[in-house]
């Protein structure tokens, strides 16, 4: 049994710094060259901060963070000098630690899949969302289609279903061509990977399969393949599909599920300056919408006796779960409100946000976990809120378990230096009433 003096780390404290242990915080500030710029500020310190104080509260202000930061480190420092802390070198360590948890989360998977896809290594969603910043960075990043001036970048996502946290991350420029964000590559093979639309295209799918991997995707509303095979066969005077365009078949059709091979053509990339045309073979799905009287039509490589029609379409479903992702970034670590007019800040700050997804998903993990009969009522919105509003705690206890503490000393150091106006000559209200 401990004793008296000694106080039982809190299993959440140590799971998350676990993730992100002081040794490897210290060592990963001194290669991307913080510690050379931050020798007054504590870098490990400075990190828990913007992670659990800025990412998840979002103190409002450059300035809010300062405070916070002087609170928890018992150190007094210009605002200026703490601005001057947000350099390429800090945003290049905080990408280094977003790198750290992906692969550390990737190695202790939460999640096994379902029996439908047990043969596959896991599931993963692609997609963008849009940060809108400040009108004084659309110079360097312009917004696309946009009518006024305007400044925006896209942060790409990759999300693992086992992991249930980002696979990958990337910052790009708003303008970038969804095509160019999708990274393909041999870590594909046996993974199922959702696309959206916007990412549609044959030369990728047809790369995906020869990476090894499957693919599910929505048809693009102008494409028509044609008809090649049947995978579920109708009784009665069923329409013979076979050797017919899409769109030709569509409009006559009476079944409410379609289920074929197609064929499709495209051209692949140039090799020793010779283009090729290729035609390739892929399952179609079309599954009749009763509310919108329309089929919603899919494209796959998954085999017709690994996933049903009706399975291609709900797994396709599950895609909705990387928009939750993205809304919990812009609800609840505020990744959509980022005022800053320095660049280096605003990278910072979407990296911050990250590594705070990465902290609610590790303690979430160990929620789930402990109640495994309700693991499934921890939904992501509702734990996020949970996790915000007890952030400030958690912060508290992490520096505690670094060893350091607050006393009644310290605190009166904070309101003596915190409390005090740093604006000189602002006149006051009643200035000149009262002494």
């Amino acid at each position: 049994m401990a004793s008296n003096d000694e106080k039982r780390v809190d299993p959440t404290v140590e799971i998350i710094v676990e993730l992100f242990p002081e040794e490897f915080l210290r060592n990963a500030a001194r290669e991307t060259g913080v510690v050379r710029r931050e020798r007054k500020v504590d870098p490990v310190i400075f990190f828990w901060v913007l992670t659990l104080g800025f990412g998840v509260r979002f103190l409002s202000t450059i300035r809010g963070l300062k405070r916070k930061y002087e609170e928890k480190a018992e150190i007094k420092l210009s605002v200026s000098s703490f601005y001057d802390r947000f350099t390429p070198e800090m945003e290049d360590f905080l990408h280094r630690c977003v790198l750290h948890a992906i692969e550390f989360q990737a190695q202790q998977a939460s999640r096994i899949l379902g029996d439908k896809l047990n043969r596959f290594k896991d599931l993963v969603i692609q997609d963008s969302t849009i940060i809108r910043l400040h009108l004084a960075l659309a110079k360097i990043w312009p917004a696309a289609r946009s009518k006024k001036t305007a400044a925006g970048v896209k942060v790409s996502c990759v999300i693992s279903a086992i992991a249930d946290s980002p696979k990958s991350v990337r910052i790009y420029p708003e303008r970038t061509a969804e095509a160019k964000l999708l990274r393909l590559g041999p870590w594909l093979k046996d993974h199922i990977l959702l696309i959206d639309l916007g990412y549609f295209k044959y030369l990728f799918f047809d790369r995906i399969e020869r990476y090894g991997g499957y693919f599910v995707s929505r048809l693009k509303g102008n494409a028509n393949p044609l008809i090649v095979g049947v995978n579920r066969k109708w009784r009665g005077n069923s329409v013979d599909v076979v050797r017919k365009k899409l769109r030709d078949v569509l409009p006559v059709l009476k079944r409410e599920i379609l289920d074929v091979d197609v064929e499709v053509k495209f051209k692949r990339r140039k090799y020793g300056g010779k283009q090729s045309t290729v035609n390739r073979r892929f399952r179609m799905v079309c599954i009749f919408n009763s509310e919108s009287g329309e089929y919603h039509t899919y494209l796959t490589n998954i085999s017709a006796g690994i996933l049903s029609a009706e399975d291609i379409a709900l797994l396709y479903g599950a895609r909705w779960e990387i928009e939750l992702v993205f809304k919990e970034l812009r609800s609840h670590y505020r990744m959509d409100l980022i005022p800053s007019e320095n660049p280096d800040i605003v990278k910072c700050l979407i990296w911050v946000a990250i590594l705070t997804l990465m902290c609610s998903r590790r303690i979430l993990r160990l929620i789930r976990k402990a109640n495994p009969q309700n693991a499934n009522r921890y939904t992501h919105l509702r734990w996020a809120k949970v996790f915000s509003e007890q952030a400030d705690r958690l912060l508290t206890e992490v520096l505690e378990c670094m060893g350091l503490k607050l006393d009644m000393l310290t605190l009166y150091s904070i309101y003596v230096g915190q409390g005090c106006d740093p604006n000189v000559k602002r006149e006051r209200l009643m200035d000149r009433w009262v002494t």
